[in-house]
């Protein structure tokens, strides 16, 4: 779908929206210089149009215990529509892999994987990831501290 143009109080709506997405209706209104119910035609035609995919909730990694995080790069045999399709669909069905990217350059996919420990990273590759058909290689780097971390992207 083709992203139509946003106007300055669009951008404004959005940028209010990824830094609190629990403020009320009433606050945005406010915060962007309109009256609620134009701000509200206007969050709504956002979500109908696909700007705003959804909302969430983001939580501590470490204290619901998932503090291990691991970039997975993987190669395969082949790039053939087929192959990609089998990974792609696969690594969707897996809860710990949180962001999965189809890539340039050495790799085919890079994965961002949540684990609470390396023991279950272990099981997860070997029970999951090389059981995946054509796969020629996996390389893991684990995060040792997180340096930046963003949810909101830059409207400018």
């Amino acid at each position: 779908m083709a992203a139509e143009p946003l106007d300055p109080t669009d951008r404004r709506i959005l940028q209010v929206l990824q830094d609190d997405a629990r403020i009320t209706m009433t606050e945005l209104a406010d915060r962007v210089g309109l009256s609620p119910t134009p701000c509200t035609r206007r969050v709504k035609r956002l979500e109908e149009t696909g700007i705003i995919r959804r909302y969430a909730t983001l939580l501590d990694p470490t204290a619901v215990g998932l503090p291990v995080n691991v970039f997975v790069s993987i190669s395969l045999t082949a790039q053939t529509e087929p192959a990609l399709q089998a990974v792609e669909e696969a690594v969707s069905t897996y809860p710990e892999v949180m962001e999965c990217y189809l890539m340039t350059g050495d790799a085919d996919y890079l994965l961002r994987v949540v684990v609470p420990d390396l023991e279950t990273y272990q099981r997860f590759v070997m029970e999951k990831l090389t059981r995946l058909p054509g796969i020629a290689n996996i390389r893991s780097s684990f995060a040792l501290r997180q340096v930046a971390y963003r949810t909101a992207l830059p409207l400018g």
